[in-house]
């Protein structure tokens, strides 16, 4: 083959390296949408690797070991893809140089364009090798300008992914004091029921619709943060976003004096949110291998539940009525935590269960001086009795 035809082959093939780097750095730090095509560079990289890294992560038999390996694959995975796109930007530009200029440096040709590149994408400017050609030196200044965006776009860009990423976890946190740790759904309601605050109960609701709209919007603009794990390993976005579906279907279920609306308008949000990120990641609906409330939960529910003063409008239906709304987002969630190895949380807590804020020393007693102030009825007004929705 002609030297004249593998040099523009060379060439070209480089220039389109340089052109998929450029648009996949595009589509993740600059769109602000999913974005549904596959032939993109960072799909395969985040697919590929997290199959290997969440299969070694299995094999822990320590939990907390486990969880803070897996813990390391999101930041760790970013920063290996901000290398991968550096080095291919200069071994591309580098290919260039050497298949349009093979003449311009004497010893060590493909190494030494290579060298030149590095240089001239960081802007070092040593001087101790420099283009002699126009055509070279427009590259130079060109992909000089490139490396200058990069480094810009990276040093913008890591700041709002971590401003994201607390926002998340920052709400994450505040559940714990609210639904438990792990969080439950008949945790809140019966602490919003025992503090006479049934009244707050579509204010929390709303917050977590916001919370939601906002984790879709975010998570779809930045799927790697999906990797990002929380602080504790019964923690996680995943378990807030499935307790507060469970919340709302109960309370769409019906009970004496509490409105329905604001469950509504929240579960339809965080269902999205649910459906449209397993799309992103590439987790389909699965079934779980074991239903996550049995009949007998379902027993264990309403008893919590009665003994906090709440009562299904109706008793007979309750469960079948359950079942078909859990239906409609159980199977995503389970694929969700299958693909990033979360755990989804129970639909109650064990009785000697504690919170994370309380898991810690003198963190019993703190437990039980609040526990007698919450057992006093606020003033005022009864709050427990409302309308219908």
């Amino acid at each position: 083959m002609d030297a004249r035809l593998i040099d523009g082959v060379v060439a070209l093939g480089s220039a389109g390296v340089i052109v998929a780097i450029f648009h996949d750095a595009f589509e993740v730090m600059l769109l602000p949408r999913r974005v549904k095509s596959k032939t993109r560079i960072v799909y395969y990289f985040f697919r590929g690797r997290w199959a290997l890294w969440s299969a070694a992560g299995r094999r822990f038999r320590s939990v907390d070991r486990g969880h803070n390996f897996l813990g390391l694959y999101g930041p760790l995975s970013l920063v290996v893809l901000l290398i991968v796109w550096a080095i291919g930007l200069i071994s591309a530009f580098g290919s260039i140089y050497w298949a349009l200029f093979p003449a311009q440096f004497r010893s060590h040709p493909w190494l030494s364009h290579v060298y030149f590149s590095g240089v001239t994408f960081f802007t070092l400017g040593y001087g101790d090798l420099v283009p002699h050609g126009a055509v070279s030196r427009v590259l130079s200044v060109v992909e000089a300008g490139t490396g200058l965006g990069f480094i810009a776009m990276v040093i913008g860009y890591l700041p709002v992914m971590y401003q994201l990423f607390s926002r998340r976890e920052a709400q994450v946190i505040l559940l714990d004091s609210v639904a438990g740790s792990p969080p439950t759904c008949t945790t809140i309601l019966c602490r919003y029921a025992e503090g006479h605050s049934l009244d707050a109960l579509d204010r929390l609701l709303l917050e977590w619709q916001h919370w939601a709209a906002e984790l879709l919007e975010s998570q779809l603009s930045y799927p790697m943060l999906a990797y990002y794990r929380s602080q504790h390993e019964n923690q996680s976005w995943l378990a807030a976003l499935t307790a507060i579906m469970d919340l709302s279907v109960l309370v769409m279920v019906g009970f004496d004096g509490v409105r329905t609306l604001q469950a509504r308008l929240t579960f339809t949000t965080a269902r999205l949110a649910v459906i449209e990120m397993g799309r992103a990641l590439g987790a389909g609906p699965h079934l779980p291998a074991e239903a996550r409330l049995s009949s007998e939960g379902f027993a264990g529910v309403k008893t919590r539940l009665a003994a906090a003063g709440l009562h299904f409008a109706d008793e007979n239906e309750a469960e079948e009525k359950l079942a078909a709304f859990r239906d409609t987002y159980e199977p995503f969630v389970t694929g969700l935590a299958g693909h990033l190895l979360l755990s989804l949380p129970r639909w109650f807590a064990d009785f000697d269960q504690l919170d994370n804020w309380a898991n810690s020393p003198r963190g019993k007693s703190a437990k039980l001086l609040l526990a007698s102030v919450q057992a006093e009825p606020e003033s005022g007004p009864a709050t427990g009795k409302r309308e219908q929705g």
